[in-house]
């Protein structure tokens, strides 16, 4: 049996129009539809569905960006809160999670709710 797909992600988002719109604006998310009430906004996020929902319990979404060092400096002028700056978290010398001879690199940010945004890449080790 293959294993299961990521079908959907949410997020609590007291304001719907402030959080649809840093996820689309901020971070490139594609809006798909809101229904409020009952309080809830859908957007496409890399081929999974995100839901920002007033109901939600605060969450953790990780993202896999191409570089978390350049998407920092990003945010960062767009006046996002970073959380924890970009740093190497592991060294994959034997391909563990993927392609050998890589750092993973991750950072966290705070969405316009509060909400903790990890952010993710893989590249190549330093000479």
């Amino acid at each position: 049996m293959p294993a299961p797909l990521l079908h959907q992600v949410a997020l609590r988002a007291d304001d719907l129009v402030r959080a649809t719109e840093f996820w689309s604006s901020t971070l490139g998310a594609t809006p798909i539809a809101r229904f409020d009430p009952p309080g809830l906004s859908f957007l496409w996020l890399g081929g999974t569905r995100l839901l920002l929902d007033r109901g939600a319990p605060s969450g953790l979404v990780y993202l896999r960006v191409e570089s978390v060092r350049r998407e920092v400096e990003r945010l960062r002028t767009e006046g996002v809160v970073i959380e924890t700056e970009p740093h190497v978290i592991f060294t994959d010398t034997d391909g563990t999670f993927g392609e050998a001879g890589v750092d993973e690199w991750m950072a966290f940010v705070r969405d316009s709710e509060g909400n903790l945004v990890g952010l993710a890449s893989r590249e190549p080790i330093p000479d």
